[in-house]
């Protein structure tokens, strides 16, 4: 009787660390990028006019399904500039906001659940076209001057928040992969490139991190990176975290048991992330213009970490600011 019992335990326990598994390395694997472009002018206009077209009989063919909401979406992103653009699925979809041949620096967002091609840019700055139009707005604004891209990157299938897969890296494992293609291929063509990974989004960042040519990765929402502390993710970039005031993200249990789970929070001190200010907003108020989290979230992009309001402990203030106080404690010392 004792034996069929722990027989019948370990049964159990066995179907969930399989079930579990399973859940966590999805089996159907999601649609392959376009082949990377030259980042030339020319291959560039190329490609762009290639998915306009693509786009422009996809939305027709939506229309023609009864579609509506697809449709409407869809030829909304017509005459856009886009890179990469498949309509299977959930879709996926990578749009360059600025001039890709020219920039010195690329700025990637990449989003997290429930973004697909009917969401790309109906929500405002809270889907991943709006928030990057947004951020290259604020950058030309902080510096006019400076050769910035910013790409809004729906190179995966993202898990639905009320979903079992929104609880497991097995979509961001995909992700990671495809993101790394990706940043490869860009840091390749002399780009340096900073990531900017919003809530399930991070996870994704987490697990390409390792290695990856990019000057800095910056979380915001985030549940966690599926990584102990910054130094596990194996990287040389700044490490940047942050999380507004309202945003119901705080409440998510950190932990990591069984292949569910993220791991320790991003903006506790001991993961060893830079905090900075990401101001008084909620899960999908990080890319509002005008907003502190959008300003340094630019300062990011553009590679001038000086100028980012980074938190220590319960003080705000800028790298700047706090080189400037040194160097005259320095000058008073002497």
């Amino acid at each position: 009787m004792m034996l069929r019992s722990k027989i019948a335990i370990g049964s159990a326990a066995a179907a969930t660390v399989i079930a579990t598994t399973a859940a966590a390395f999805p089996a159907v694997p999601v649609d392959q990028a376009q082949p990377f472009p030259a980042l030339t002018a020319q291959a560039l206009a190329a490609r762009y006019a290639e998915d306009s077209r693509m786009i422009a009989q996809d939305a027709r063919a939506a229309s023609h399904a009864g579609n509506q909401g697809l449709a409407h979406e869809l030829d909304a992103m017509r005459g856009e500039h886009f890179i990469d653009f498949n309509p299977r699925g959930q879709g996926l979809a990578v749009e360059v906001i600025g001039n890709l041949a020219q920039a010195t620096r690329v700025a990637v967002i990449v989003p997290g659940s429930d973004t697909t091609l009917a969401t790309f840019d109906s929500r405002g700055t809270a889907s991943p076209g709006g928030a990057a139009a947004a951020l290259a707005k604020q950058a030309r604004e902080l510096d006019p001057g400076a050769h910035l891209a910013v790409i809004a990157w729906l190179g995966y299938a993202t898990p639905a928040t009320l979903s079992p897969g929104v609880l497991t890296s097995g979509d961001a494992g995909q992700g990671a992969a495809a993101l790394r293609t990706f940043v490869d291929d860009l840091a390749r063509s002399g780009r340096r490139v900073a990531l900017i990974c919003h809530s399930y989004g991070s996870v994704v960042c987490g697990l390409a991190a390792s290695n990856l040519p990019v000057t800095d990765i910056a979380v915001v929402g985030s549940p966690g990176m599926d990584a102990a502390s910054a130094v596990a993710l194996h990287t040389t970039a700044r490490v940047w975290a942050g999380r507004g005031t309202s945003d119901w993200i705080r409440y998510a249990p950190h932990v990591q048991f069984l292949g569910l789970g993220f791991g320790p929070d991003p903006m506790n001190p001991a993961f060893g992330a830079r905090i900075f200010d990401a101001g008084d907003g909620g899960h999908s108020g990080y890319f509002r213009p005008g907003s502190v989290s959008l300003r340094n979230l630019a300062y990011i992009a553009l590679g001038d970490p000086g100028r980012v309001t980074e938190i220590t402990g319960t003080t705000v203030t800028t790298a700047a600011a706090r080189t400037t106080t040194a160097a005259a404690a320095i000058g008073g010392a002497r």
